[in-house]
């Protein structure tokens, strides 16, 4: 645990670093897990409290999240779990364009499913859409461009999706953002909340009634291990309160998904919620910003179809829609969401306060004015 702390007081000391949000970016949760768990110096709790909640989610790392863990897991998969086809279903997945979203929408073209691609850079969103096309032979595949750090534009975006489309089976929440530096949208929502929390929330939210109607409803969401270190902050969503961090206040986010997801499960039960952790895996953009540890890790990393396997097989196996709704998953298993004498679990009352803080901030964006509507981070459909 020596170079997971080392890094961990590092990244304190230097608050200035550049940030590194690309909501286009799917999870590719090594950085972001394990510089999550190399931070220790967390506010709301006790140094040994850290410490310990860290060590545990290290060795967890090591035996679960690496490819190896991934190779052990899948001796024990089904083969036939994912032999179907979905042809005349509709599939939305955020932050589709590369990493574990590219290959999650590639998967579900290659079933025959209607893909929903929801990415920010219009550029990259159409160089993958050619390949997921060319490479699947499906042409179901659309683009819709939406920034999910602005959170008006990301309701505005859900509400003509109703409009337009008649249904939709399964949504995935993929996209992800962490900011080093604290920074507010246009609706003074601190962006990596706005991103990975308000703008799940929204999209979500705003797109139940559709999802509900739909044959066989689901939502995915992909968060991280490192809300394993995490628990939920009912008084500071927003992380205004304490010394700012993006790792630990994306695994902040990342602990409130979790709960969103349980708490969207026991309010809708005509669809089927999962979350999920797809593991530590080689992407693009663990190879930029930790580069050393990239090369440490090396072949030890997952392959990006690994990490998106389990998203894969909870958005289309019968198998998976058996499985009670609002668990935690993580290789094609549900898995605890704390960690053993953690200390990390919700009240009742805790929870109720913070779906009730989301619904309040989601009214508030939803009453503002129309954004411009030539301006350029209006949401678009391609």
């Amino acid at each position: 645990m020596l170079f997971p702390a080392r890094v961990g007081r590092e990244q304190q000391a230097h608050p200035s670093q550049p940030a590194s949000c690309d909501p286009d970016l799917s999870h590719s949760c090594l950085d972001e897990d394990w510089k999550t768990g190399a931070l220790f110096w967390d506010c709301s709790s006790s140094e040994n409290m850290s410490l310990y909640r860290n060590a545990i989610w290290f060795l967890n790392g090591i035996q679960q999240y690496t490819r190896k863990g991934y190779e052990a897991a899948s001796k024990g998969f089904e083969p036939q779990d994912l032999d179907v086809s979905v042809v005349g279903r509709s599939f939305m997945i955020t932050g589709a364009n590369s990493g574990i979203g590219k290959a999650t929408a590639m998967a579900i073209a290659k079933k025959g499913g209607t893909v929903h691609m929801v990415c920010r850079n219009k550029d990259k969103a159409e160089e993958a859409k050619e390949d997921i096309v060319t490479k699947s032979g499906n042409t179901e595949v659309y683009i819709h461009i939406v920034d999910m750090s602005q959170t008006h534009n990301v309701w505005e975006f859900a509400e003509a999706f109703k409009k337009q489309y008649p249904s939709l089976n399964v949504l995935i929440n993929n996209a992800g953002c962490m900011v080093h530096k604290r920074e507010v949208n246009a609706e003074g929502l601190e962006k990596n909340f706005a991103t990975n929390t308000m703008g799940v929330y929204i999209l979500t939210q705003t797109l139940i009634p559709l999802i509900q109607k739909s044959r066989d409803p689901r939502v995915i969401t992909v968060s991280s291990g490192g809300m394993l270190v995490q628990k939920l902050k009912v008084d500071d969503l927003q992380s205004e309160k304490c010394y700012f961090d993006g790792i630990m206040v994306y695994a902040q986010n990342k602990r409130q998904q979790v709960v969103l997801t349980e708490q969207w499960a026991k309010a809708n039960p005509v669809i089927h919620f999962s979350v999920m952790h797809p593991g530590w895996v080689d992407t693009p953009a663990v190879s930029t910003s930790m580069p050393q540890f990239h090369q440490m890790m090396g072949d030890r990393l997952r392959t990006v179809e690994q990490g998106a396997d389990t998203i894969v097989w909870l958005a289309l196996s019968r198998v998976a829609s058996r499985k009670r709704s609002g668990q935690f998953f993580q290789d094609r298993k549900p898995v605890p969401t704390h960690l053993p004498l953690a200390w990390t679990h919700s009240s009742a009352e805790e929870c109720r306060s913070f779906m009730t803080q989301l619904e309040n901030l989601a009214k508030a964006v939803q009453s503002q004015p129309d954004a411009d509507p030539v301006g350029p981070s209006r949401p678009q459909f391609v």
